[in-house]
C-alpha cells in the first residue's frame, strides 16, 4: 500500500466533498482555505462560477483590526465576521460550508464560529 502524501489526502477529501456540496444562487458556498501565513474565505455561486463575497487575512478592511492579534484562531474569527457582513449586505443569509478538506476544528472551526455569530446561517 502507498502511504499519500498530506496534500494528496487532503485534495481526496476534497473532491469527495465536493460531489456533495454545491453552491446555488439561493444558498451559495463558503469555502475556506489556508495557506502556512493566511485565511481566506470566499462565497462562491457554483452556478454562474462567480465569487460573490471574499475576505481574507490580506484584505485590506481586516488588516487594521487583525495587527495587534497573534492568535490565529481570533484572525479567522474576524475573517469569518468579516465575509458574514459583506453577505449580509448583499443579502446573503443561508449558505452551504466548504471546508475545503480541512478537517472541522481550529482555525476553520472558528471561522465558522465568527461567520454564525455575525448572522449567516448554514
Amino acid at each position: 500500500m502507498i502511504k499519500k502524501s498530506r496534500s494528496e489526502r487532503r485534495l481526496h477529501i476534497k473532491t469527495r466533498i465536493n460531489k456533495k456540496i454545491k453552491g446555488t444562487i439561493g444558498r451559495p458556498r463558503l469555502t475556506v482555505y489556508r495557506s502556512l501565513k493566511h485565511l481566506y474565505a470566499q462565497i462562491v455561486d457554483d452556478n454562474n462560477h462567480k465569487v460573490l463575497v471574499a475576505s481574507s487575512s490580506k484584505s485590506k478592511d481586516i488588516i487594521e483590526e487583525i495587527k495587534t492579534v497573534k492568535v490565529r484562531k481570533e484572525i479567522a474569527k474576524q475573517i469569518g465576521i468579516s465575509v458574514a457582513k459583506k453577505a449580509l449586505d448583499k443579502n446573503i443569509k443561508k449558505v452551504v460550508f466548504d471546508r475545503n478538506g480541512y478537517l472541522f476544528h481550529g482555525v476553520v472551526k472558528a471561522l465558522a464560529d465568527g461567520a454564525r455569530e455575525a448572522g449567516l446561517e448554514f
